[in-house]
């Protein structure tokens, strides 16, 4: 009995620590779908896509602006060089390329928020190319 009290206990550590995110860990800002949305309103506020064209093409949050491909070399570089004076609200698919996003984001000196789960939890308008 005392065996499956320290597994249970062991267990459920784990799962505690496994459900600390990305953003938690690394000090980056998590917003959910309404916090975000109501953000994207502000003038000083760039809406950046992080996902390839081929997802872009499929459909994007209306207000994007700025598409990095996460996966494109150069990638880093671009973030560097973007305007500091702006805050980036970012996101993906699910939300894990966009949080790494926002911590290169935030080693060069920029704001960044994450879109928490991403695309796929977003509610609002969705534009769609072609």
């Amino acid at each position: 009995m005392r065996k499956l009290w320290l597994i249970f206990g062991i267990f459920n550590a784990l799962l505690l620590f496994s459900s600390c995110s990305n953003g938690q860990k690394s000090g980056i800002k998590n917003l959910s779908f309404s916090e975000f949305q109501a953000g994207m309103n502000n003038p000083d506020v760039v809406v950046l896509d992080a996902r390839t064209p081929e997802e872009v093409e499929a459909g994007y949050i209306e207000g994007a602006t700025l598409f990095l491909d996460y996966n494109e070399s150069g990638f880093e570089e671009k973030i560097a060089n973007l305007d500091k004076s702006k805050t980036y609200y970012v996101y993906c698919k699910s939300g894990g390329r966009s949080g790494n996003t926002c911590i290169l984001m935030k080693k060069n000196g920029l704001k960044s928020v994450n879109l928490e789960d991403g695309i796929i939890g977003w509610k609002g308008k969705i534009v769609r190319k072609g």
